[in-house]
């Protein structure tokens, strides 16, 4: 009886309820997602608006298709210094002023790079455009990786994956928006001042909502286990103990070169296609489709990680795949009048590649707990900005400049580039990095290791009712 064990009366049914109250998941999570991915998309926009019209911009502007790869490639190098600065200002002064840091940024380069079609930027437009893509860049290390960070800290374990999926998603889909809108609008010259001020309508936007309906980084109750041990080391301890951490070491520079592989390819795909006689517009559609498939995949590949947790199984099998059809990419790029054919390789090229991003991002914070989320996907990403840079510097050097074939479509005013050997040498890196990771990467789930046997997380107003079926309190909003 309760009496005699000197308890009161209902201490084991309270204890319980106690220990449930824990963790519980806010409605205004899906707000700061929203945010997020508006930013991101934004930003990836930005990042490759000029890639798909490389030639006309060049032409106009009287720039080197050189000049106008650096604009793209200008993300790559910004990212390496400060993508370490952005991994500290995510985990130690917070998401929310990161993300409201990163629209200001991204906001004043989109209006910056607009000004030399007015007649303000006339005499230097390639110094306008680098400085806002400069501006973008920046913004980029403090967006790119935040997802997983929001995932951890706003979302239970059980839409964790979901939340990464949507967020990390966001950011191809905004270079889907650029391959199909930058050839859309840039039919001719005239249509450049156009597209570079339709792309500063969504930074506007992001910047507004990021500034005016963000008030905290984190919740006031954290939703589960793991994210009440967020950021639990400092973040110099933090970085230490990833990069003695072998599993995470080489999850990084396999997934890290396959980002580098991505983002060349994006930013390359128009001039490697134009040699064969393929048009921008159609070089902007294989772009819009290697993107909506991933998009796709990793949808569906979040949901089943969510529910199964085999993230190691989802991003071996992803990479094999990828690495077939980037080989069959490398040898059908250089044959005429494959539309179909490449179509369908970069369909499946966006479907087995891009659909691992998200779930590589939740498998390096499993792999590096308790080291803080933004240091755990920020080095990764950190990393593959700078393979990037290394695998585009080296597919662009490898190229030699061939006699103009009548079928080319290439209009930068110069004879076209051979894109063989570089194509080659992709598909040759892709294969190495699959491998490296197949037979080399194991490692433990940390952070669902330390969640196992913890209260289960309560679901925006509702609650979870104990095993005697008490009712269930009101909860604060």
């Amino acid at each position: 009886m309760a009496g005699t064990t000197g308890d009161p009366p209902g201490a084991a049914e309270t204890s319980a309820l106690g220990a449930m109250l824990r963790y519980r998941a806010y409605a205004r999570r899906w707000v700061f997602l929203l945010v997020l991915s508006l930013l991101s998309c934004s930003n990836a926009t930005l990042w490759l608006s000029f890639a798909p019209v490389a030639d006309t911009i060049a032409q106009h502007f009287l720039l080197s298709t050189e000049q106008i790869n650096w604009l793209s490639l200008v993300f790559l190098v910004v990212s390496i210094p400060f993508g370490v600065v952005a991994i500290w200002v995510l985990d130690s002064i917070g998401l929310r002023w990161a993300t409201v840091l990163g629209a200001w940024l991204n906001f004043a380069g989109s209006v910056l790079r607009a000004l030399p079609s007015t007649a303000i930027g006339t005499q230097a437009p390639f110094a306008f455009f680098m400085g806002g893509q400069g501006l973008c860049a920046v913004a980029q290390t403090l967006v790119i990786f935040s997802p997983a960070k929001l995932a951890a800290v706003w979302f239970p374990e059980h839409q964790r994956a979901t939340a990464n999926m949507i967020g990390t998603m966001s950011n191809p889909l905004g270079i889907l928006v650029a391959n199909v809108l930058s050839p859309a609008l840039v039919k001719k010259e005239h249509g450049i001042l156009i597209m570079l001020g339709t792309y500063i309508i969504p930074a506007g936007l992001a910047c507004l909502l990021a500034t005016t309906c963000l008030w905290e980084s984190v919740p006031p109750t954290p939703p589960s286990a793991g994210a009440a041990h967020s950021t639990s080391e400092k973040f110099l301890d933090g970085l230490k103990l990833l990069v003695r951490n072998k599993a995470y070491v080489i999850l990084a520079v396999c997934f890290g070169g396959g980002v580098g592989i991505f983002s060349s390819f994006l930013a390359l795909l128009a001039q490697v296609l134009c040699v064969y006689g393929y048009s921008n517009e159609f070089a902007g559609l294989c772009g819009a489709l290697f993107i909506a498939f991933g998009i796709l995949g990793a949808l569906v590949l979040g949901l089943y990680v969510d529910r199964t947790k085999h993230f190691t199984e989802a991003i071996k099998v992803g990479f094999c795949l990828t690495s077939v059809v980037c080989v069959a990419f490398a040898l059908v790029s250089q044959l005429q009048g494959q539309t179909l054919a490449l179509a369908a390789i970069c369909s499946l090229f966006g479907l087995f590649g891009f659909s691992v991003a998200p779930v590589a991002m939740e498998l390096a914070v499993e792999c590096s707990f308790p080291v803080g989320e933004g240091a755990a996907a920020g080095l990764v990403f950190v990393l593959g900005q700078a393979e990037g840079m290394l695998v585009m510097l080296l597919l662009t050097t490898l190229t030699v400049r061939r006699a103009q074939p009548s079928f080319s479509t290439c209009q930068d005013g110069l004879d076209p580039l051979d894109w063989r050997v570089s194509m080659l040498l992709m598909a040759g890196l892709s294969v190495l990095f699959s491998c490296c990771l197949v037979l080399f990467f194991h490692t433990p789930y940390r952070r669902l290791q330390a969640e196992a046997g913890t209260s289960p997380s309560i679901q925006d107003d509702g609650c979870l009712a104990a095993a005697d079926h008490m009712p269930c309190p009101a909860l604060s909003p």
